[in-house]
């Protein structure tokens, strides 16, 4: 099926919230796109942690030249990712 055209973006809009993209996608032509620059949206949260802990942090992510907090994050993408895929 063809897909439609239209005039406006409230006409689209309105169109495709009654309608299915399946009907007008082929998504056996799609394609894999990246978008190396986009950044994922972050959340600022509250931790807390013991003194000793967080000091042990410092000096690792010191040895490894980057911020603690980025050293913390990276830990926790890698154990939710060994964890659960």
């Amino acid at each position: 099926m063809v897909s439609p055209e239209f005039d406006t973006e409230a006409e689209e809009r309105a169109f495709w919230e009654s309608h299915d993209s399946s009907d007008y996608v082929d998504w056996k032509q799609a394609a894999s796109v990246s978008f190396p620059n986009l950044k994922p949206s972050t959340k600022t949260i509250s931790l807390r942690l013991p003194e000793a802990l967080l000091e042990r942090i410092k000096i690792e992510a010191n040895r490894r030249d980057m911020p603690y907090q980025s050293l913390i994050k990276a830990w926790l993408a890698e154990d939710v990712v060994r964890h659960y895929g």
